[in-house]
């Protein structure tokens, strides 16, 4: 028989920075760095201090290493982070930043394309020349 008083609940699941390591694939000081740079909050902790993340967290890391794979720098990266910080107020100035984050990756994104297309005439030619076929005067 019950008291008709809610059982009480387990708090959400925190993973240690092993876990996070393993998941993210970021080193455990990669990980402190981002925190002492300021690209995470304060990570919660154990009584034991022992970092504890949380399911926002790994949210955020993650939108993090994709702002790092596309070629945002660190600077960049803490901007975006002491704005996001900063609440609803700065959702205009975050936009703004990836819009132009954005259109400097279409960018890159075109010039490999460019680079990968001379590559690509470069084995063609590579590949005639072993195959006996005649290949353009190369020098390179």
């Amino acid at each position: 028989m019950t008291s008709g008083h809610p059982l009480p609940q387990d708090p959400e699941p925190t993973l240690t920075i092993a876990e996070v390591a393993e998941r993210t694939g970021l080193s455990h000081d990669t990980l402190r760095y981002y925190e002492k740079a300021g690209l995470i909050e304060r990570v919660g902790r154990t009584t034991g201090n022992q970092r504890r993340y949380d399911a926002a967290d790994l949210v955020w890391l993650e939108f993090l290493l994709r702002l790092r794979e596309t070629g945002m720098p660190i600077a960049g990266m803490q901007r975006y982070a002491q704005l996001r910080a900063k609440g609803d107020v700065s959702v205009a100035d975050r936009l703004a930043m990836l819009r132009e984050h954005r259109a400097e990756l279409g960018d890159r994104i075109k010039a490999l394309r460019r680079n990968a297309r001379a590559l690509d005439a470069k084995i063609d030619h590579y590949e005639r020349l072993l195959d006996g076929q005649p290949g353009t005067e190369d020098t390179t």
